[in-house]
């Protein structure tokens, strides 16, 4: 078995934090950040050992580029 990594995009929505994996296009939530990045890692695992090599070739992502822009705001 090999680790891969993946990205992980973690914003707060109300009460719960919802977590989004943009390689595969998965989320998953939780009540703090900590359950939310663990709920996803098992959303992850679960995807990778179900779905079929094609669908996760045509859902994986290859690149994803994570940046902060600058916008003037009147």
């Amino acid at each position: 078995m090999s680790l891969r990594l993946f990205t992980a995009i973690i914003e707060r929505e109300g009460d719960w934090y919802v977590a989004l994996c943009p390689e595969l296009d998965i989320a998953s939530q939780g009540q703090s950040v900590e359950e939310a990045r663990n709920n996803l890692v098992e959303a992850i695992e679960l995807f990778l050992e179900t779905a079929s090599p094609s669908e996760i070739k045509d859902r994986l992502r290859p690149e994803v580029f994570v940046t902060q822009v600058g916008v003037s705001v009147a």
